[in-house]
């Protein structure tokens, strides 16, 4: 045993080197994949759910003796919105927690040098101070509306914390804000606000409907990161941070649910009324992550919000709508 990764200076990763990007074909991974390769790695690893059950041990086990990586970014879980995590609590606590278990400890036996972890904000107490500091992890109740989830990323970062204190190996995990991005979950069950928001109006104006109506207030207030700022944070941990507390990874700054709305109906061209069910749930009143620890580091989002959004609502069409709803990440 030692007593952590001390000597460990972080660096340029060696392009040519296996690197496995769990979760390759969602939101995230994609997104890490197409940066990836953009910066010149040559020797990416994937597999799709059909190809590897990262809930099966020994699938999970064989993968890696047999690829041997020698890094590791896990952007895979069963991830969904309000909604879905409500609803199926066990399934989100359960799938995730398998997920974390067995890459983190393949990765372990298999001498996997450098680990990324990716979680949520949702770690965070419900009622944390804003913005939401690092520290802040474990001093608070979480949010009902998802809290098994939280719970399966916290255990993540505590497998993270633990390998640097028992094993001394360079580990990390990063805690994203809401992302969005092409490639997104627009189903009507599972997906988070920013697909749910443009399908909504993107189907009001296919079904010539002046009259759409959201969940909840409006009121809380949320923070967007586009996922190729995501992937970009990613790579420039990897290479420019070394420590045991998670970091958070975002922009800094919020909107209103009503705000990013508006944003949404201008970016799809929807011109009619916009109604608000407050029977349904609004989660956390507001979660606003403070970034100074990434930025601190040299990184900064690039991707203007209303640009973004309008990258997306143009990806969805390009997509085709019907099949970009089924696209899950």
């Amino acid at each position: 045993m030692t007593a952590g990764p001390s000597s460990f200076v972080p660096g340029p990763l060696d392009r040519d080197e296996p690197l496995y990007i769990a979760g390759h074909r969602g939101l995230v991974g994609s997104a890490l994949w197409r940066h990836f390769e953009d910066q010149g790695f040559t020797s990416l690893i994937g597999r799709t759910s059909s190809e590897l059950d990262l809930r099966n041990r020994g699938q999970v086990f064989d993968f890696f003796a047999e690829s041997a990586p020698s890094t590791v970014v896990l952007a895979a879980a069963k991830v969904g919105g309000i909604l879905a995590n409500d609803t199926y609590p066990v399934d989100f606590l359960s799938e995730n927690l398998q997920i974390q278990v067995n890459v983190l400890d393949a990765a372990l036996a298999n001498g996997v040098r450098r680990v990324l972890f990716l979680g949520s904000s949702c770690i965070y107490p419900r009622s944390a101070p804003q913005p939401i500091r690092e520290e802040y992890l474990l001093t608070g109740t979480l949010e009902p509306t998802n809290d098994a989830y939280a719970i399966a990323k916290i255990a993540g970062i505590l497998h993270i914390q633990s390998v640097r204190r028992q094993y001394g190996l360079p580990w990390i995990s990063a805690m994203p804000t809401n992302l969005y991005g092409p490639g997104d979950n627009f189903s009507r069950s599972g997906s988070h606000v920013m697909p749910a928001l443009i399908r909504r109006f993107e189907d009001a104006i296919a079904d010539g409907s002046d009259d759409v109506t959201n969940w909840g207030s409006g009121a809380p207030r949320r923070e967007f990161l586009h996922v190729d700022d995501m992937a970009s944070a990613c790579l420039h941990l990897l290479e420019h941070f070394d420590g045991p507390q998670q970091v958070n990874v975002g922009t800094g700054v919020d909107h209103s649910i009503a705000e990013i709305s508006d944003m949404v109906a201008t970016a799809v061209g929807y011109n009619g009324r916009v109604n608000w069910d407050t029977s349904k749930p609004d989660g956390t009143l507001r979660k606003l992550l403070d970034v100074t620890t990434l930025t601190d580091s040299g990184w900064s989002p690039s991707v203007d919000l209303a640009d973004g959004i309008a990258g997306v609502v143009d990806w969805y069409r390009a997509a085709g709508r019907a099949d970009a709803a089924t696209v899950r990440s």
